[in-house]
């Protein structure tokens, strides 16, 4: 007899292909286009930022800058707005005893999460190919901090989807409240402009830290202020916790309805 964590394995696995088919397997050049499509995107907004900004980020190009905080916050806004309908989208297969909707979220998590860094890994290659200078030997640090925020995603995803579930305005509600971190979390700005005593105002977002260490990383005498790895990892636990434990009480009136 299989085990719980093997029968939840499968399911994850078939769900997450059937997330790859539905999103990408339309396209022409197939699920190639599941990379080429976020980079893409976001090759043209770094080639408008950097043409219209020009500034002088410390010890720091701007397009390692950039990509280093628009790519992880794109994992971390897609996993919170997609595990909105992750319920609904896959309503069907819960009839299905193996499955369940924490499968469905886990599948659709799993799938931005190797996006994402599939377009991380292609955005730096290219600019180190074109003599961006960063460095790549902090491989390890890099993991961990871009663990931390998946998981710290997966958290934040868990707590949507219950309330995507529990209250039918959440799906317009939600999304809005994630868009004001795109300019609160240091996606455009480095911590360093802000005076010592003014930067409590954004210090306390995880997402900042999960920026400010990525590009520390990539080049270490980027300057860092008031920024824990530690901490990025207490919001990671502390959210997915949470998220775990509102899935787990509202688990039963998911299936049933």
């Amino acid at each position: 007899m299989r085990s719980s964590w093997n029968i939840m394995c499968t399911s994850v696995h078939a769900l997450f292909l059937r997330e790859l088919k539905t999103r990408f397997g339309e396209y022409r050049l197939g699920y190639l286009w599941a990379l080429l499509e976020p980079v893409l995107q976001m090759a043209v907004m770094l080639a408008i930022m950097g043409y219209l900004m020009h500034r002088v980020m410390p010890d720091i190009s701007f397009p390692v800058f950039f990509v280093c905080g628009i790519v992880p916050y794109s994992l971390f806004s897609n996993i919170a707005t997609r595990s909105l309908n992750a319920i609904e989208a896959n309503r069907g297969l819960f009839s299905y005893r193996p499955v369940h909707p924490v499968d469905a979220m886990l599948a659709r998590s799993l799938l931005e999460c190797l996006v994402q860094g599939g377009c991380f890994v292609v955005l730096m290659a290219g600019l180190w190919l074109l003599g961006e200078p960063m460095r790549i030997d902090n491989i390890p640090v890099l993991l961990a901090i871009w663990m931390a925020l998946a998981l710290l995603s997966q958290g934040v995803g868990f707590t949507f989807m219950v309330l995507g579930h529990a209250f039918k305005a959440a799906d317009k509600i939600l999304p809005l409240l994630v868009r004001p971190l795109y300019f609160a979390s240091g996606v455009m700005f480095s911590l360093h402009v802000f005076p010592p005593e003014f930067r409590y105002l954004v210090d306390w977002n995880p997402l900042l830290h999960a920026f400010e260490l990525m590009r520390h990383a990539v080049s270490p005498n980027y300057p860092l202020y008031d920024i824990s790895l530690s901490y990025l990892w207490l919001w990671a636990l502390s959210s997915l916790l949470i998220g775990l434990l509102l899935y787990k009480a509202r688990e039963p009136a998911i299936l049933r309805s």
